[in-house]
């Protein structure tokens, strides 16, 4: 079941819940940051894209729903920077336990990643496990990836994620049988934890080791595939954007394609192309994994190489759902990861998807604020005759 490792497989409740298809409950908990500089007499300003704002709490539940649990609370506090011991704070902390109990939920949910002391002590006052949003993320991405590259994608970076944890638990797995020995000596001894977190430690390590090899051998066939069709002169356009913006949709809608479209976040995690043909021109066009807020960097290392299909495209056709209320920071947040990856150079195309959807001051603000921008709705066929031709176009120019 999806999110069952979130809350720990062995716990009793769960499985009555996998039996009986009652999804877990989970309480969202952040912290909402506000600027220190606070205008005369009022209060601290709240920082625009901060966790804990309700548009990233929002995003938090989209999350959580696609990997199979229901939100039943929220629990924010408002501070300049998150408690280094509890994340929120200890009173906080101990009013999160208060609404774990009222509302019976099974796991917490923070919004930002924590670190192992932060989760450690929030699970010891709300009684329930405590994962984070990088957690959810990658347990999604592990429930989606279909290929055996996204899958060693995807567990290179949970290993990534689960190694400095594992180091974290070091002090008490130490304490385990570990202490003098007869005679005086045995200050340094590894007790029986200790010695298990090493071989745990290895074996993690040596996994990784192995999958990166792994990523590198198909890494190289991509390359290898990318050359020949710059040898055959076939230019390639990449479809980018933040998840479920309908870039799989768009791509069905461009070349005819069946990729699998669905309403969840992360639908799409492993490459498609597909070949177009317009007005004589011939190209291939990518469907790639989509952004989020706060990507985790673990997925950004592992995914590079998924992520040059993009870096090597010819033209990148930035996909953005213009009917979200917060369509400009999720454009930003895409163009940061994007040159993060090597492909903020790239050539750009942005085209504002699912105008039939978006209302009317909405879509005109945004194309006031980006006049370049194609208007087309996937889902109705809207505006592509115009974008088939736009992106010939472009590609006879860049050639």
């Amino acid at each position: 079941m999806a999110g069952a490792w979130l809350i720990g497989r062995e716990d009793a409740r769960r499985s009555r819940q996998a039996v009986d298809g009652e999804r877990p409950r989970a309480v969202l908990l952040a912290v909402h940051r506000s600027d220190d500089r606070a205008p005369a007499g009022g209060r601290p300003l709240p920082v625009v894209g901060a966790t804990g704002s309700p548009l990233s709490l929002d995003e938090l539940e989209r999350l959580a729903d696609t990997d199979g649990i229901d939100v039943v609370d929220r629990v924010v506090q408002e501070r300049g920077r998150p408690d280094p011991a509890t994340y929120v704070g200890a009173g906080k902390a101990d009013e999160l336990g208060e609404v774990v109990r009222r509302t019976g939920a099974d796991v917490v949910v923070a919004d930002e990643e924590l670190s192992p002391a932060q989760a450690r002590n929030l699970e010891e006052r709300a009684g329930v496990r405590v994962v984070d949003r990088t957690a959810l993320i990658l347990d999604i991405f592990r429930e989606h990836a279909r290929t055996a590259e996204g899958r060693t994608q995807v567990e290179l970076a949970q290993i990534a994620y689960q190694l400095p944890r594992l180091l974290g638990h070091g002090r008490e797995m130490s304490r385990v049988g570990g202490g003098r020995v007869a005679g005086g000596a045995g200050i340094g001894v590894r007790g029986p934890g200790e010695m298990r977190l090493e071989v745990e430690r290895r074996r993690l390590r040596s996994r990784a080791g192995r999958l990166r090899r792994g990523v590198g051998q198909l890494a190289e066939r991509r390359a290898t595939t990318r050359r020949r069709r710059a040898r055959n002169e076939v230019p390639g356009v990449a479809l980018t954007g933040y998840t479920n913006a309908g870039k799989s949709a768009l791509l069905n809608r461009l070349t005819g394609a069946d990729v699998a479209v669905e309403g969840v976040l992360f639908a799409t995690l492993d490459p498609t192309v597909r070949r177009l043909v317009v007005d004589g021109t011939t190209m291939t066009v990518a469907d790639t994994v989509g952004f989020v807020r706060h990507l985790p960097h673990q997925l950004v290392d592992a995914f590079r190489s998924t992520l040059e299909e993009v870096a090597e495209s010819d033209l990148a056709v930035h996909v953005v759902d213009a009917s979200a209320p917060d369509a400009i920071d999720q454009l930003t947040t895409v163009r940061g990861v994007l040159a993060e990856v090597g492909a903020g150079d790239v050539p750009e195309l942005l085209v504002l998807n699912k105008v039939d959807v978006t209302p009317a001051d909405r879509l005109e603000g945004l194309q006031r604020a980006y006049p370049d921008a194609l208007a087309v709705s996937a889902l109705t066929g809207q505006g592509v005759p115009g974008l088939r031709q736009e992106l010939a176009a472009r590609l006879a120019t860049a050639r």
